[in-house]
């Protein structure tokens, strides 16, 4: 366990998990780089398939009435990735408190090792409108019971 400020994180284990992806010209801004926005697309893209090779299927939870959702996102841009670079999303996670999962997504340009986007994204559940503990839903529970391990 780690303190970062008053709040207590519990750390859990982090395997590596990563989508690859390729710039396409129609996300790019007038300057020729991804515009800002795009990114968060390449981050949510990419925690979806996170959560689907953990055994979590968005959709079916949605269908269920179980809602996950973003409560914070913070962006820290470091090179701008450029039309056509080939570049990669990791993903890990950890719990903070008893309602928050926390995912920490870098995204590295391949082509030269540099990251270009660190974030920290912060999910809570929702179940018939109110804030539920993560683990009380079935797959989220083996989820976090997989990765304490």
């Amino acid at each position: 366990m780690c303190k970062l400020g008053r709040l207590k994180i519990l750390k859990l284990i982090m395997s590596e998990f990563s989508v690859e992806f390729t710039v396409r010209d129609y996300e790019l801004d007038m300057q020729g780089i991804v515009n800002n926005s795009v990114y968060q697309n390449y981050l949510e893209h990419a925690r979806h398939e996170y959560l689907h090779f953990h055994g979590i299927d968005f959709a079916d939870l949605t269908e269920r009435g179980v809602i996950l959702v973003v409560k914070n996102i913070s962006m820290d841009f470091k090179n701008s990735l450029k039309s056509k670079d080939q570049f990669k999303v990791l993903v890990e996670t950890y719990k903070e408190g008893h309602l928050k999962l926390v995912f920490k997504q870098t995204i590295i340009n391949t082509s030269n090792n540099k990251v270009a986007l660190s974030a920290l994204v912060t999910g809570v559940c929702l179940v018939n409108g109110r804030l539920v503990k993560p683990e009380t839903i079935n797959e989220i529970n083996r989820f976090l019971n997989r990765q304490q391990r």
